[in-house]
């Protein structure tokens, strides 16, 4: 078991808002963590909740993909990705109100599903949104960078992206990467009643409006992953051994 399962995901309930913990350790995504994640959103989705908000616990909200992981599990290492992809467009379209509440660090495709929420809110004094791919010589997948692209502006999907400039709470703010930043003891509280204010509306508008929005990002996500990717993050796990 490696770091990343630490503590496994978890749900609790504020109020009528569903409130996802992914856990304590670096929250990286692999099979085992992405189906626990879908497994609750599963959950959420058969209750009576009207929003639902993602935190974590301690110094990251989720440092990505598992590659640990996916080095020791190299024959699952394309179904992890896919799985990944399509975690990111069930987010994308969740028929409630979704908020990243994000106490940490966020990188690679942990930045990417944070930006699959309808909103973020961040630590304010710490913590950073990073795509650091381009470091390890990797290039995202279609899927990937058309979340990223629908998300972003153009200016900060490239300085994100292509650069791997590492934004803070404020910088975050002020390019639209989040939509607040707060003392690190409000974060939660703040995603709490912002995913709240915003519910009401009924599922089946709200999942059919996401749809019609990313529907370029839900065409490409859930492709065959290229090999290009897989081997970066080959090549990134075994330089680190």
């Amino acid at each position: 078991m490696t770091e990343s399962l630490a503590a496994a995901p978890r749900l609790e309930k504020d109020g009528t808002v569903a409130v996802m913990s992914l856990g304590a350790g670096e929250n990286r995504f692999n099979l085992d963590s992405i189906r626990a994640v879908d497994a609750l959103l599963t959950e959420v989705e058969g209750s009576d909740y009207v929003a639902l908000v993602t935190t974590a616990e301690g110094k990251i909200w989720s440092n990505g993909f598992d590659t640990p992981w996916i080095a020791a599990n190299r024959d699952l290492a394309p179904e992890t990705i896919l799985a990944g992809e399509r975690l990111l467009a069930r987010m994308l379209t969740f028929p409630v109100p979704t908020v990243a509440a994000l106490q940490g660090h966020c990188f690679a495709a942990g930045m990417i599903y944070a930006l699959a929420h309808d909103l973020r809110v961040m630590r304010a004094d710490r913590g950073f949104l990073c795509l650091p791919e381009v470091t390890f010589g990797a290039v995202f997948t279609p899927g990937m960078t058309d979340v990223l692209t629908s998300r972003m502006s153009p200016s900060v999907a490239h300085r994100a992206m292509v650069l791997g400039h590492r934004f803070g709470g404020a910088e975050a703010l002020a390019t639209a990467l989040v939509d607040d930043a707060v003392a690190e003891d409000e974060v939660v509280g703040r995603a709490v009643a912002l995913a709240g204010a915003y519910s009401g509306h009924g599922r089946d508008a709200v999942a059919a409006l996401k749809r019609q929005l990313y529907a370029r990002a839900l065409s490409t996500l859930g492709q065959p992953t290229p090999h290009g990717l897989l081997q970066a993050l080959f090549d990134l796990e075994a330089g680190r051994s």
